[in-house]
C-alpha cells in the first residue's frame, strides 16, 4: 500500500504542475497579443524611415554625421537582448550562443585584447556575461518594467555617445526576431556605424525621386540618422519581447502536454499496483480458507 500512496502523491503533484503550466500559457498568450500588436505597428514605420533615409543619403557625398563614419573595429560593443525570466525553452540560450559565436568568428582578436564589451538588455544575458567576467556596461533589466520608446532611447543615447567618443568602433545587435508564436529567428545586425547597404540598395531606385526639402537635405539626414538608430534598437527590443512570450507560451503548452502524458502513465502504474495488491489479498484469503478447511 505504501507504493500506492507514493504513486497517488506523484499524480497529485504532476496535476498541480499541469494547472500551473496551463495558467502560465494563458498569461503568456494574453501578453503575446499586446506585444505582437506593438511590433506589428512599429515595423512599417521603421521600414519607411530606413527607406527615406536611404533615398536622401544616396545623393549626399561625404555626410559629416559621426554615426556613419567607419573605423577599424579595434573596440567592439555587442548589445544582447534577452529576457528577465526563464521558462521559455531555448529562447535566451539561442541569443547567448549566437553572441558567443559572433565573438569567436569575427572578434576573437578583440576579445583576447579585452576590447569586447557587452550591453545586456535582460537579466538572463546580464547574469551570464557577468558570471564569466565579460566587460558588461550598465544594467538595463528594468527596461521591461515599462517598455517604452523613451526608456529604450536612454540606452541608445549612451551607446551613441560612447561611439562618438571613440569608446568603441563598432556596435553589433543580437536579438530574437518575432515571426510567429512558434518561431523566433535569432538575428545579428550592425547598429553602428549605420550600415551603408541600405543606402546602396536604394541608390539606383532613389535617384529618380525628387523631394522638396526644407531646411536642407543635409540637415534632414543629420536628424534622421540618430532617430533611425533609436528606432532600430527599439524595434529589436519589441521583437525580442514578443518572441519571449511566444516562446514561453509554446514551452508551457509542451509542458502541459508532457504533464498529461506523465499523468496517464502514473495512473496506469497506480491501477496496475492496485490490481496487484487486490490479487495478493484475494490469494491470501483463499489460501487461508483452504488451510482452515484442510
Amino acid at each position: 500500500m505504501a507504493n500506492l500512496k507514493e504513486v497517488r502523491i506523484r499524480i497529485a503533484s504532476v496535476q498541480s504542475t499541469q494547472q500551473i503550466t496551463k495558467a502560465m500559457k494563458m498569461v503568456s498568450a494574453a501578453k503575446l497579443k499586446r506585444a505582437t500588436n506593438a511590433i506589428v505597428q512599429l515595423r512599417p514605420y521603421a521600414t519607411k524611415l530606413k527607406e527615406i533615409l536611404g533615398n536622401l543619403s544616396a545623393s549626399l557625398e561625404g555626410s559629416s554625421s559621426p554615426f556613419i563614419q567607419e573605423r577599424e573595429p579595434n573596440k567592439v560593443l555587442i548589445v544582447v537582448v534577452s529576457s528577465n525570466r526563464g521558462l521559455a525553452g531555448a529562447f535566451n540560450m539561442n541569443v547567448i550562443k549566437a553572441t558567443n559565436n559572433l565573438i569567436a568568428d569575427k572578434y576573437s582578436e578583440q576579445y583576447k585584447n579585452g576590447n569586447v564589451s557587452i550591453v545586456a538588455i535582460g537579466k538572463k544575458s546580464q547574469d551570464f556575461y557577468e558570471k564569466r567576467n565579460y566587460n558588461t556596461i550598465g544594467n538595463n533589466n528594468e527596461v521591461y518594467t515599462a517598455l517604452t520608446f523613451e526608456n529604450v532611447t536612454k540606452i541608445t543615447d549612451s551607446i551613441m555617445a560612447g561611439f562618438v567618443k571613440g569608446e568603441f568602433d563598432k556596435v553589433e545587435l543580437v536579438y530574437n526576431r518575432f515571426k510567429n508564436a512558434a518561431v523566433q529567428i535569432v538575428t545579428t545586425e550592425q547598429l553602428l556605424p549605420l550600415p551603408k547597404t541600405a543606402e546602396a540598395a536604394v541608390k539606383v531606385k532613389g535617384s529618380n525621386v525628387d523631394y522638396i526639402l526644407e531646411p536642407s537635405q543635409e540637415n534632414i539626414v543629420e536628424q534622421l540618422i540618430p532617430k533611425s538608430i533609436k528606432i532600430q534598437l527599439y524595434k529589436a527590443v519589441l521583437d525580442s519581447h514578443a518572441s519571449e512570450h511566444g516562446a514561453r507560451m509554446t514551452s508551457m503548452d509542451k509542458a502541459t502536454e508532457n504533464a498529461g502524458d506523465l499523468i496517464k502513465a502514473l495512473k496506469l502504474s497506480y491501477n496496475q499496483a492496485r490490481q496487484a495488491a487486490i490479487t495478493t489479498e484475494l490469494t491470501e484469503i483463499v489460501s487461508g480458507a483452504a488451510a482452515l478447511n484442510g
